[in-house]
């Protein structure tokens, strides 16, 4: 496994995404999404040039902070459980699947003093039973009601596209995220910039990157899944 090599693929493909889509390459953050790989691992991305850490399991996640942080920005991808936000919640930059007001209460009762909480609101685009987050319905109001949680800043939107064999048939879930996005966006609200989208993995983020992905969360293709 030769992360610097993957990382040099991955750019350029992004590099081409943002090019049909007239954006700059700038625009998008690689998320490396180190869950089932070493603190080696982790840090061999670091040194090749990543600077965003992907962790969605407590288990082993705050052994790599340890070991990398003030090297790049952590991210929190997976489900979190109220009960948990006490572990995280001063070592993690981004949590990217807020999803419900029993842990919006737990973030603002758990984070430290002067301390703003980067949250992407998780959305169900797809209406898959087996994919967490809110639905398409739901999502005006929760963001709406947010600003009783003044310690929370909803900095986008978040989703997973349904696993295809053909990443094109992700587009439509993509372009749908967006939209949202951009429905939150026009708002207004000073709690809810909602500039960013993450979207988009291993098998579908030039897609994701052609249709507006700010970060996309790329495991398997850049990192492996074992070591």
């Amino acid at each position: 496994m030769d992360v610097t090599n993957n990382l040099s693929q991955i750019n350029h493909t992004m590099k081409q995404a943002c090019e049909r889509s007239n954006r700059e390459r700038t625009d998008v953050n690689i998320i490396a999404v180190t869950k089932y790989v070493s603190i080696n691992r982790t840090l061999e991305a670091i040194e090749a040039g990543v600077t965003h850490i992907g962790e969605n399991r407590l288990e082993g996640a705050l052994e790599k902070w340890e070991a990398c942080q003030n090297q790049a920005a952590f991210h929190f991808i997976g489900t979190l459980q109220s009960k948990k936000v006490k572990h995280v919640i001063d070592k993690y930059d981004y949590f990217h699947s807020l999803d419900r007001l029993s842990l919006a209460k737990e973030m603002q009762k758990r984070c430290p003093e002067g301390k703003k909480i980067k949250c992407f609101v998780q959305v169900n685009v797809s209406g898959e039973d087996s994919k967490e987050g809110l639905s398409e319905e739901e999502l005006i109001d929760f963001v709406v009601s947010l600003k009783n949680y003044p310690a929370i800043e909803v900095v986008g939107l978040m989703t997973m596209a349904p696993f295809v064999e053909d990443p094109e048939n992700t587009r439509p879930f993509f372009q749908r995220l967006r939209y949202l996005r951009d429905e939150v966006r026009d708002k207004n609200m000073s709690h809810a910039p909602c500039e960013h989208l993450s979207m988009g993995m291993s098998n579908d983020y030039s897609i994701a990157v052609e249709e507006g992905a700010t970060f996309v969360r790329i495991g398997t293709q850049l990192v492996g899944n074992r070591e």
